[in-house]
């Protein structure tokens, strides 16, 4: 089973260049509305394959793209930042 992780945004011009950006580099991504338990400025979020992450961090650091975060989701059900 395929897990998936989430980048959340403070802006929905900022979510937008990710999804062109990634989509670009050929990553499979999914737009999703951000999650009620993740505070962020923007309602849209981009869901991504977890063996993506690194290019996935890549892409953001080299394209100075603004995220809130980026988040896998626990056990419980729980949206947990991969900085904390």
């Amino acid at each position: 089973m395929e897990s998936w992780m989430l980048i959340a945004f403070d802006s929905t011009q900022q979510a937008l260049r990710a999804e062109m950006l990634l989509e670009y580099a050929d990553i499979e991504i999914d737009l999703f509305p951000t999650p009620k338990t993740i505070t962020a400025g923007c309602a849209l979020s981009i869901l991504f394959p977890e063996e993506e992450l690194a290019s996935v961090q890549q892409i953001i650091v080299q394209e100075l793209v603004e995220i809130r975060g980026i988040y896998y989701k626990d056990n419980q059900d729980r949206y947990i930042s991969i900085e904390g």
